[in-house]
This record gives C-alpha cells, structure tokens and sequence, in this order.
C-alpha cells in the first residue's frame, strides 16, 4: 500500500515505514504529523484518485530529526564590468517516519 500526497506544495510518496525528507517542520522529535492532503492511494490491487485530494484519507508520521542540507554556492559574474558576486545557501530539511496510511 503506498499514497501520493502533497506537503508544502511538494509532492511525495509515502509507504509504511518509509523515511521521508520534508521541508522543515517546527516540531520537536517525536511528534505526530497528520497530513490528509492525500492525492491517491494504491491499495494493491484498488486505486484511488482524489479531485484533487482522496477524501478520508489520512497519512500519518512522526518527526525524527530535522538538519540543515550540504551548502550551495551561487557564483554572479558579468563579463568585463568587474562585477562578482559569491552567495552560499544552506536549506532546512526535517526527517518524517511514515507509520501509517488510512483511507
């Protein structure tokens, strides 16, 4: 059984079990996290579509850790001007643990 959901207009696939890196959650470790924005559930051999989200359906995890990703650098340069510019970026990711699916 797997289903396909969207959190924080980004889409993912869930299964029991599965861990699954989100954008970062305020929450501590430990904590439950609901998500019923659900956009289809496979139950094997029966596969359901929402228009747009499966209505009653319901993912549920649990925080596990949150981290910051490995740096981005962000070269500018414009050609004959003398203009150079070096940014660094570090995104904020939370671990959630998929526990179960429920339609």
């Amino acid at each position: 059984m797997y289903a396909l959901f969207e959190y924080k207009g980004k889409q993912y696939k869930a299964e029991k079990d599965a861990l699954i890196q989100v954008d970062k959650i305020d929450a501590e470790d430990g904590a439950a996290v609901d998500i019923d924005s659900v956009l289809l559930v496979s139950d094997g051999d029966k596969i359901s579509v929402g228009t747009p989200f499966v209505k009653g359906a319901k993912v549920s995890a649990v925080v596990e850790n949150s981290f910051r990703d490995k740096k981005v650098l962000v070269f500018k340069y414009k050609s004959k001007k003398d203009y150079h510019r070096l940014i660094g970026h570090r995104q904020e990711y939370t671990n959630i643990r998929v526990k179960d699916i429920t339609l």
